[in-house]
């Protein structure tokens, strides 16, 4: 994995590398990291310097994969620069675990978003009525509960709560559903389901 961070603020760099437990690199010039080919790299939306769109076109162009941190992220923005080709958005202080997994997704080839951000892009997506009877009879009871909250992009901490299970108990039942349904995600589900 070894990324490649770079950020005009401090606290941000030390957030980061602590999350990865430096098993990365710093680039403190943004020159150098525009030179850059075939590297995961981590940049914070303010280290742009208000060109963001330009640095990130430089950087696919490099066929390098960007991960962008922001420290007010939005849907709309996470929308542009997904467009754009940026293969992960989120939360600049986001959770350890959500930095980790954003990578792990990134190196697996697929695109990451911050976890709240799917769940309002799933509540976008128009429902097309569909007969999902055939994809639900393939779960348990309680996956299709799960399954059914999912779809409509609650968050695995709501879920627990209207079934009254532990957020852990909703991602293995998750993970099951998923698998029996051949999707990666949430929002795969929805696609699926909605």
């Amino acid at each position: 994995m070894n990324p490649i961070l770079h950020s005009d603020d401090m606290s941000l760099l030390s957030h980061w590398e602590k999350s990865l437990m430096h098993k990365c690199s710093v680039f403190d010039d943004l020159e150098d990291v525009l030179k850059l080919k075939r590297t995961l790299i981590v940049i914070n939306y303010s280290a742009c310097n208000g060109k963001c769109e330009d640095v990130l076109a430089k950087l696919v162009a490099n066929e390098n994969s960007v991960l962008i941190l922001h420290r007010i992220p939005t849907l709309e923005t996470a929308k542009r620069f997904l467009k754009l080709g940026a293969k992960g958005y989120g939360n600049a202080m986001m959770r350890d675990h959500f930095i980790i997994s954003a990578l792990n997704t990134i190196n697996d080839g697929m695109v990451w978003l911050y976890p709240e951000f799917t769940s309002e892009l799933i509540t976008e997506l128009p429902s097309q009525n569909r007969d999902n009877e055939a994809h639900l009879q393939k779960l348990t009871s309680r996956e299709r509960d799960v399954a059914l909250l999912l779809k409509d992009g609650k968050s695995y901490k709501v879920v627990a709560e209207a079934l009254d299970i532990t957020p852990r108990t909703v991602k293995a039942h998750a993970g099951q559903v998923y698998s029996k349904l051949s999707v990666k995600d949430r929002l795969g589900l929805a696609l699926l389901l909605k």
